[in-house]
């Protein structure tokens, strides 16, 4: 069996695995991260009235 038919384990082929990794986790993140603003903003909204929200500044 040569190098190029066998999945690499080490060496070249570990960043790429690990880049991949990393963007699967950054994606999962940013997805929870969307989903906890939009709870925060909904509980913030829900509590004023028709005004909406504040002005920050």
């Amino acid at each position: 069996m040569s190098e190029e038919t066998a999945p690499q384990q080490g060496g070249a082929g570990q960043p790429k695995g690990l880049l991949q990794q990393m963007e699967e986790l950054m994606a999962a993140l940013n997805a929870d991260l969307s989903a906890l603003d939009a709870e925060l903003q909904a509980a913030g909204n829900a509590g004023r009235g028709p005004g909406g929200q504040e002005p920050i500044g």
